[in-house]
């Protein structure tokens, strides 16, 4: 389980635009939104992704970078990047499963076709959602089982705002006995 305010796996993938994403040498100001996909076959993903893209420049304007991740290939991730018609959203794409567990993501089985009629990877990850510090600790974090119910681009951004005001700290940091 990763642990608020402690250092995070590092994240070295490949980009739809041929760089390599260096979650640790990001260089933004205020961190990095990590937004973990399951991949093409997923329709809610698409919707939640065009959403993170719509809200990439609200991040951007608070000095918050964002990248969408999955286990998906580079044709794949590219098809999801053109069906969401991504222009400031960065892609990452051919994230391990060891790494994804190293993530506390959930892994799935297929299931066979989805609804829109692409077929599901043998395995592949669940949702996750995490925001970054520079200094490469876990600021806020959500794992999904399923493709259901995912946080809103739009609270995270006004949490932003908060926490930019406040000095709000990551919290969950205690590891302690209960």
């Amino acid at each position: 389980m990763l642990i608020p305010r402690q250092k995070i796996p590092d994240l070295n993938l490949q980009t739809l635009s041929g760089d390599t994403f260096d979650l640790g040498n990001d260089g933004s100001e205020r961190g990095t939104v990590v937004c973990f996909y399951r991949g093409l076959h997923c329709p809610i993903c698409a919707n939640y992704l065009t959403e993170l893209e719509k809200r990439t420049s609200e991040f951007a304007e608070r000095g918050v970078k964002t990248i969408a991740v999955s286990s998906d290939g580079e044709d794949r991730a590219r098809q999801m990047a053109e069906k969401i018609e991504a222009s400031d959203l960065r892609f990452a794409y051919g994230l391990s499963l060891a790494k994804a567990r190293e993530w506390g993501l959930y892994i799935s089985t297929s299931r066979g076709k989805t609804s829109i009629g692409i077929e599901e990877p043998a395995l592949f990850a669940e949702p996750g959602l995490f925001m970054i510090s520079p200094d490469q600790t876990l600021y806020y974090g959500s794992v999904q089982t399923m493709p259901f119910v995912r946080p809103h681009f739009s609270e995270l951004v006004g949490a932003l705002d908060f926490a930019i005001a406040n000095n709000y700290p990551a919290r969950g940091e205690y590891t302690g006995e209960v």
